[in-house]
């Protein structure tokens, strides 16, 4: 993502402040301030088998961090916020904003056990970014966070502020809100904070849950949510009348409705969907453009 040449009042530290936008746009966030208050929920059933195709050449002869759903799903939608940049906005302290950079957070469970932690991941990324480059990446963060001592980021500071008084920590929440919206939290409290990222991913079909909604939040910048069900098999109709099964998985996107329209929403889904269908495009960069939109459509032409 490029840099900005000059900060001008009104900027924050993690976004450019859109002055010029329409006002409706602009006027939604003193309607509605809250972004929990302002969720659009999207789900898409994703056919499986080009997917699956694309895995088995990915992870031949591999015998450890191979390529799997989670991966190949991340890297599309990674590729459609560089590519539709509206979808990196945030709205914060009633003021609409373009994200200067592009974040992925998730977090990792360091053992499939009850008793097991949590870690939180997050990672930022490029427009040159590849699945290639994204695999590793998410790799390198899952091995640190499975690690039992290691702590990340925002659970140590959690932990520190867990340790005084509730009367003295209700006080310092207030506060730490009202720098929120201002985009003036210190930096070493939310550098990690998966709140603060761009796409917050949760895997619920790794731990054999179907895909469900999510809520945003209201502390951070986060505007976008994205939950992975389990694989399953779906009924798929043709033609003739008959009916066949193929496997599917679903995902669940949820998304303030305030940062964009419900056409940049569309458009972004199908591109999306293409990358899911077409996996090899992902090993271009981030930042390439693909031709996703149906020839004979006039509803959706090219801006």
């Amino acid at each position: 993502m490029s840099k900005r040449e000059k900060i001008r009042r009104g900027d924050r530290r993690d976004g450019v402040w859109l002055r010029e936008e329409p006002a409706m746009n602009q006027f939604t966030a003193y309607l509605y301030p809250n972004r929990a208050d302002n969720e659009a929920y999207i789900n898409e059933e994703i056919d499986l088998r080009p997917i699956e195709a694309y895995l088995a050449k990915k992870n031949e002869g591999r015998t450890q961090d191979k390529y799997t759903y989670f991966h190949v799903i991340c890297a599309a939608v990674v590729k459609a916020f560089v590519l539709r940049p509206k979808m990196n906005r945030f709205i914060s302290g009633n003021r609409l904003y373009q994200r200067n950079y592009l974040s992925v957070a998730f977090v990792v469970k360091k053992k499939f056990s009850d008793r097991s932690e949590e870690g939180l991941a997050f990672r930022k990324f490029e427009a040159d970014a590849t699945i290639d480059k994204l695999h590793d990446s998410l790799c390198q963060e899952i091995h640190t966070q499975r690690k039992e001592s290691q702590v990340d980021n925002s659970t140590y500071f959690m932990g520190k502020l867990l340790k005084l008084p509730r009367f003295v920590l209700r006080q310092i929440m207030k506060l730490l809100f009202s720098l929120d919206r201002k985009g003036k939290v210190p930096y070493e409290l939310i550098k990690e904070d998966p709140n603060y990222s761009s796409i917050f991913l949760t895997n619920l079909g790794s731990i054999d849950l179907s895909c469900g909604y999510h809520h945003l939040s209201n502390w951070g910048t986060c505007s976008c949510f994205v939950v992975i069900g389990k694989r399953h098999l779906a009924p798929e109709c043709h033609e003739d009348g008959s009916v066949t099964v193929r496997p599917v998985i679903n995902i669940g996107i949820t998304l303030d409705e305030r940062i964009a329209d419900g056409y940049y929403y569309s458009k972004t889904m199908k591109l999306v969907k293409h990358l899911l269908a077409h996996p090899e495009l992902l090993e271009l960069p981030a930042g390439e453009e693909v031709d996703y939109l149906p020839k004979d459509d006039r509803r959706f032409t090219k801006e």
